[in-house]
């Protein structure tokens, strides 16, 4: 037992430590960058539309990447957008995060194999944080990647950032 334990019971006071409430804070307020590519732009669409509701869980569209957190590569990247995707990622303020969603953004989807134009998954020219799997994914998925981004930013150290 420590000198705090159950000396506040009664009263409104809550004690934590100074990374779970900034953590806390960011995670309740996610800008996301929309980078719609191909038809999984219209399943990241569907997501922020009524039915599903991203604004419920503090996630907000931004159109800038100075004022974005996450970034959503949704479709198929080409080699041509991969430089482009990387100046976008760059100008992102830190900490920025990268969702990869669908398989085209992850590993190049169907078009890989034939296709000299198509970049082997966004992974090589950006660090993904979560990877949202399907063809096109459901809304539902991309729900559940911006829950394990959720888990990653709430068991992250302010500490450990600022020495590496």
């Amino acid at each position: 037992m420590g000198l705090l334990d159950k000396k506040f019971e009664d009263s409104n006071i809550i004690i934590t430590s100074l990374d779970k409430a900034f953590n806390w804070a960011r995670l309740s307020s996610i800008w996301y960058m929309q980078f719609g590519l191909a038809c999984c732009a219209i399943e990241m669409m569907a997501t922020a539309a009524s039915h599903y509701d991203f604004d419920r869980f503090g996630i907000i569209p931004r159109s800038s990447p100075r004022q974005a957190d996450v970034m959503i590569v949704a479709g198929t990247v080409t080699i041509k957008m991969g430089p482009r995707i990387k100046r976008l990622y760059e100008q992102m303020s830190e900490p920025r995060y990268v969702i990869s969603m669908g398989s085209c953004a992850t590993c190049g989807g169907p078009y890989w194999e034939h296709g000299y134009h198509v970049l082997k998954g966004v992974d090589r020219v950006i660090p993904v944080d979560v990877y949202v799997p399907g063809c096109p994914p459901r809304p539902e998925a991309l729900l559940e990647g911006f829950l394990k981004l959720h888990e990653k930013i709430r068991s992250e150290s302010l500490a450990k950032k600022k020495t590496a």
